[in-house]
């Protein structure tokens, strides 16, 4: 006290706890360990107890489910701790810093050896969190002392389908050994992750590791790799300068290293030019000298000992090849069984029968698979890395996709009907330049600087920033499964998202692939997750679910607006929908008519007409009317209608039977309503879910099939009088649809023209279906709003943040 009392203002002590509560060295550990919501730090005179004196100043924050020792430390009590010092000090000079006596009230002190079993799951998960390592939380497994570290509380069960129990004496109940860490319960029946276990005689594992082989195969060096380990020797003789020769042998910690020392050792490492990150727990995870080098040089070659990505598949011979298709719902990084094992068949509209059975998501999968994003996105390293990384794990995803172009493109075909042929092209072919465009853009993301008036004397910086919006959730249609997943998802990820996709109930099966090489690709856990489903109960619950902060639908008008009202009463939800069109086609007399004819065709039959940019309606100009129509006609004749992974097929299979059958009710409304049939109408008589390609002439504006969308192989012609540009446009807007258009002339003025007053967002002229990765698509009006492709599809995943400076 004489050396504490002789300043002449005395002396004042830091103190991490709110004082009087949890007195004494492990104060912040109590804190942790009580689960109290409420921790800080107090600023206190000195007195003979050291922690009794008056309080001169506290200051308090949150502690949040999760938090450790080492994240209150760096979000609170030392950044604001230096401050209010600083305060302290202040007001001590101007002589106005307070002397508040302690209350005994509600003082602690705290024996931190205590053990106890038994326990609720959020007591066990905080007595872990609030230890250091020593002595650390520990338990009696096969006769051995274990302790446990990093400790998170599960909202969810997060265990997974492959799992192994380990029997803990005094636990509720066993503990499990995942591929995410080991499962811990507590008696209420709630749940806790631990990630690394540490034994008696200092080795640490990750606890996902347990049961496996505590060494693995010793690898040989490479001339480099033996000079990085002599640098390396050096390094640890450097540390440990007690020991007189660092051996293979040689024990990092029971040389005498400290946890000061893992520190100073992962920056040498990095210091020395090694293209190697290493964590502080990679050193406590190789504690000799020989285990230290050996996975150090496993990380520089890419070979981390991972476990094995497994996958139970569905493997069919077809197309020359054998396919691999997963068949589980993807969530959190693993293929898992939907709630209750339930599952569905994805039928094969070429011939009708199941290619296999498809787990078939609940609402309690959604949960899981939220909750997954959620962490992937805010504790993950998903939401840590750097966009040029994130850029280049998407160039690494598209690389795959090409390799597996073959695969992908076969189960497209047997999945959805696709002609092979055009599968491989723009199902899978667009889907990896979608994936490689976006991926360039990862790293371009950018704001602006804004120059705003001048609070003289003072000035402004003023300046915005793009950030991603965090679970986004999309839900595609079944017509093209694979490249409306990548038309969203890709723009997603790349703006640094997370998601939860839904596709379709009825083509499930690329997504699930899709998912298969993400994992392939080492994207991180939970930042993609797939969930086929129904609409009712899985889309409707993303549109409902409050962490989930975006939603992108392409599907039809009236699901969208349901979707849309669901969004707002929730959460107020961002949203952008790519719905239904009715999109004219307008062909002057002027036009080439080869081309017009040939354009014509693909703009009904493109994808056997299962297109939402497909040319909802001809508008022939009457002095060419007959001969495109039975130029039409003819070249319909050739069409081969047949197996779709046959390299000859120009037709395949409608998508599923419940539009096959929407598709004969449409015809037979033409019909009914006095539309002319000139060809087809009805299904082939075959097995499958085949359609002829079909032509009506004479349709009148009112008739149902000039006004609603048939989404299938139906070409629909009007005529309209020679000359007559505006009235023609005035039919063509006649719509609440306006996804897409087009308009065939040779005269670059009318051309222009009409493009400015069609009310569409995609005009084509003297082209159609002309997509491209580099260009926006999007519809107006009941087609919906937001923009696929192009720079625009960022602004759909990204939120805009202002921040003003003044200095």
């Amino acid at each position: 006290m004489e050396v504490i009392d002789h300043p002449t203002h005395g002396s004042i002590i830091y103190h991490p706890s709110l004082l009087p509560r949890h007195r004494g060295a492990s104060a912040i550990n109590w804190t942790l360990i009580h689960g109290d919501k409420k921790g800080g730090f107090t600023i206190f005179w000195a007195d003979d107890g050291l922690d009794t004196g008056p309080i001169l100043l506290q200051r308090e924050c949150d502690v949040k489910l999760n938090d450790n020792v080492n994240s209150i430390y760096k979000r609170f009590l030392f950044p604001e701790g230096v401050k209010g010092m600083v305060e302290a000090v202040t007001l001590i000079a101007a002589g106005t810093a307070p002397r508040i006596k302690q209350p005994e009230e509600g003082a602690t002190y705290e024996c931190i050896q205590k053990k106890e079993n038994s326990k609720p799951a959020e007591a066990i998960h905080n007595w872990i969190r609030g230890n250091d390592r020593v002595p650390g939380a520990w338990a009696e497994i096969d006769g051995k002392n274990v302790s446990f570290y990093g400790s998170t509380l599960l909202e969810n069960d997060h265990s997974s389908s492959n799992c192994q129990p380990l029997e803990i004496p005094g636990a509720s109940r066993p503990g499990l050994v995942t591929k995410n860490g080991l499962v811990l319960f507590g008696k209420d029946g709630k749940s806790l992750l631990v990630k690394n276990l540490q034994f008696e005689d200092g080795k640490m594992i990750a606890a996902s590791q347990y049961f496996k082989a505590a060494i693995s195969s010793t690898v040989d060096l490479s001339e480099d790799e033996k000079q990085f380990a002599e640098q390396m020797r050096v390094v640890w003789k450097s540390i440990l300068t007690n020991v007189e020769k660092i051996e293979d042998g040689t024990d990092f910690f029971k040389s005498g290293a400290a946890s000061m020392d893992v520190v100073r050792l992962v920056e040498e490492v990095k210091l020395r030019g090694a293209q190697l990150q290493l964590q502080n727990e990679d050193v406590y995870m190789a504690t000799s000298f020989e285990e230290f080098i050996q996975m150090c040089v496993r990380k520089l070659r890419g070979e981390d000992d991972e476990e094995e990505f497994t996958v139970d598949y569905v493997s069919i011979k077809l197309n020359n090849m054998t396919i691999q298709i997963p068949h589980q719902l993807f969530i959190n990084g693993e293929f898992v069984d939907a709630e209750g094992g339930k599952t569905y068949k994805t039928i094969n509209p070429t011939d009708g029968q199941a290619i296999c059975d498809v787990s078939l998501a609940q609402i309690s999968d959604v949960e899981k698979a939220v909750a997954a994003a959620k962490e992937a996105f805010e504790e993950g390293e998903w939401g840590k890395m750097n966009p040029r990384d994130r850029g280049k794990l998407l160039y690494k995803l598209a690389d795959l996709m090409e390799q597996h172009q073959e695969e992908l493109a076969t189960i497209e075909s047997i999945d959805s009907g696709a002609v092979y042929t055009l599968a491989l092209k723009t199902h899978i072919g667009m889907s990896i330049q979608t994936f490689r465009y976006f991926a360039g853009w990862c790293d371009k993301i950018q704001g602006c600087t804004i120059p705003i008036n001048q609070a003289r004397p003072n000035r402004n910086l003023t300046f915005t920033k793009k950030e991603p919006i965090g679970v986004c959730a999309i839900v595609i249609p079944w017509n093209y499964p694979l490249m409306m997943l990548a038309w969203k998802t890709a723009a997603c990820l790349a703006a640094g998202n997370t998601v939860v996709l839904k596709p379709a109930q009825v083509t499930p099966l690329t997504a699930l692939k899709f998912a298969e090489l993400t994992a392939l690709a080492k994207f991180p856990t939970g930042v993609v997750n797939i969930l086929p489903g129904s609409g009712s109960l899985v889309g409707q619950r993303l549109s409902d679910h409050p962490d989930v902060r975006k939603l992108g639908f392409t599907g039809s008008t009236e699901i969208g607006k349901q979707i849309m009202k669901s969004c707002a009463v929730s959460n107020v939800k961002k949203v952008s929908l790519e719905l239904g069109g009715k999109s004219p086609l307008i062909i002057f007399n002027d036009c080439d008519l080869d081309k017009a004819v040939r354009m014509g065709i693909s703009s009904v039959f493109f994808n056997k007409g299962e297109n939402c940019i497909a040319a909802g309606r001809l508008f022939i100009e009457e002095s060419i009317h007959d001969t495109f129509v039975e130029r039409v006609v003819s070249e319909i004749k050739k069409m081969k209608i047949g197996d779709p992974l046959d390299r000859s097929t120009d037709h395949g299979p409608q998508n599923h039977k419940a539009h096959l059958d929407k598709l004969v009710e449409y015809c037979e409304k033409g019909v009914k309503e006095g539309a002319k049939l000139v060809c087809g109408g009805k299904q082939v008589n075959r097995p499958g879910f085949f359609f002829e390609p079909t032509v009506f002439t004479d349709v009148q504006d009112h008739m149902y099939i000039a006004v609603e969308e048939s989404f299938g192989p139906v070409m629909i012609i009007s005529k309209f009088s020679n000359g007559d540009v505006d009235n023609v446009l005035q039919r063509a807007n006649a719509t609440e649809y306006g996804l897409a258009s087009g308009v065939f002339t040779r005269d670059l003025s009318k051309a222009l023209y009409v493009s400015e007053k069609l009310q569409a967002g995609t005009v084509f002229i003297n082209t159609y279906n002309k997509t491209d990765v580099a260009a926006p698509f999007g519809g107006f009006k009941q087609s919906g709003f937001g923009k696929d492709l192009g720079q625009e599809a960022l602004n759909e995943y990204l939120k805009t943040k202002c921040v003003t400076v003044e200095y």
